[in-house]
Order: C-alpha cells, then sequence, then structure tokens
C-alpha cells in the first residue's frame, strides 16, 4: 500500500505541476513573440521534417531548456515549499529559529529577488544561457520543487513531461492571440493555492505549423 501511495504521490505532483508550467510558459512566450520566434526555430531546424519531436532530440534544445527554466522562476508551480518543522534550535543570519518552528520557503519571491537575479520581473531566458544553474535542489536561487531529501518527488516526471511536450506544441503548431486581442490583454495572475494555475486560463489560437 506505501508504494501505491507513492506512485499516486509522484504522478499527482508531475502532472499538476506540468500542466502549470506549460500554461505559464506559454502565457509568456506569447507575450513575448521575440522568445516564442526564437524557440520555434530552435526546435524545428534541429527536428526538420522528422514530425515529431523524440526524447533524444531534447539535449539539442538549450533554449527550449533556458525558456522552461525561466518559467519557473517567474511562476514556481507552488509559490510556497510545503512546510516544515526544524527539530533542534538554530540561528540563521543572526535571526533565532526555536525547535519546532513551522518553516515556510518562498520561492516566487527568491525567484524573483534582486540580490541574485538581474533584472528579475523580466522574462528573459537568455540569462540562463552558458550558466550551470539547475532547478534541481543544487542552486539555492532557483528552487521550485525543493531541494534535498525533501524535493519534490515528481520534479524527474513532471520536467520530462513538460520538455517533450511543450517542444512538440511549439514544433506542430504556430500560436496566436484570438482576434482581438493583444499580448497586452494577456492575463499574468494566478489562483491562491498550494499550486497556481492561471486565474484567467489562457487562450490561444492553433495553426499547423508543420505537416508531413
Amino acid at each position: 500500500m506505501d508504494q501505491i501511495k507513492g506512485l499516486l504521490m509522484m504522478f499527482t505532483a508531475g502532472t499538476d505541476t506540468s500542466a502549470i508550467t506549460m500554461e505559464m510558459g506559454m502565457t509568456q512566450l506569447i507575450k513575448n513573440p521575440w522568445a516564442l520566434n526564437k524557440v520555434q526555430e530552435e526546435v524545428r531546424r534541429v527536428v526538420g521534417d522528422k514530425g515529431m519531436v523524440e526524447e533524444s532530440d531534447l539535449q539539442y534544445l538549450p533554449y527550449l531548456k533556458q525558456v522552461i527554466k525561466e518559467t519557473l522562476r517567474l511562476h514556481p508551480p507552488g509559490p510556497l515549499l510545503p512546510a516544515r518543522e526544524n527539530m533542534i534550535g538554530a540561528k540563521v543570519n543572526g535571526y533565532d529559529i526555536p525547535a519546532k518552528t513551522m518553516i515556510y520557503v518562498d520561492v516566487y519571491s527568491i525567484g524573483r529577488d534582486s540580490k541574485y537575479w538581474e533584472n528579475p520581473e523580466v522574462f528573459w531566458p537568455e540569462r540562463f544561457e552558458n550558466s550551470s544553474i539547475n532547478f534541481k535542489g543544487s542552486n539555492l536561487e532557483l528552487i521550485p520543487f525543493g531541494a534535498g531529501r525533501r524535493i519534490c518527488p515528481g520534479v524527474a516526471l513532471a520536467m520530462a513531461n513538460v520538455e517533450l511536450a511543450f517542444a512538440n506544441i511549439l514544433y506542430r503548431f504556430n500560436w496566436r492571440l484570438p482576434d482581438g486581442m493583444t499580448k497586452e490583454d494577456v492575463d499574468l495572475r494566478t489562483k491562491p493555492g498550494i499550486t497556481t494555475p492561471k486565474l484567467i486560463p489562457l487562450v490561444l489560437v492553433a495553426t499547423p505549423g508543420f505537416t508531413k
């Protein structure tokens, strides 16, 4: 039974975070057409006329990975990591943290902190070019899924889903806003909760971008 619970938790975590990351990623791309054009050009150049992005192609899509990192920096699927309770008292940066204190990590604010990021409110995937920063817990300025032993169990599944699905929808389709709508009309607000999907769902018009 414990194994079944673990599998259910992994699939639930991976699915929810995948959906939010892809929607917020597409939202930022449609608001920043230069980035959309750049990532689509990369995907279509690498994949060519194969008709579908395969897992083996992902290693050759660095800008796609930069777009996903930047999306996770600005829009972590959960703005607060799950609460933790410290077992013993500690002093951190001059603050006394008594034992059994409930602790929340605000990853949303960390991702927008000017101490760690240049122009933190700007969507700019190029900030990760030639950068070793990852979101797997090695770099504490980017921890949308946590770090250490308690890192999100669904992170590997979520990112495998996001990279492959994201690459394929960018490869197969061209995307635009509905008639009469501009990029300034696209809302970035999210719903409150443990995870934070968009308050107003993203609506786009898809047309075939590649046909075989």
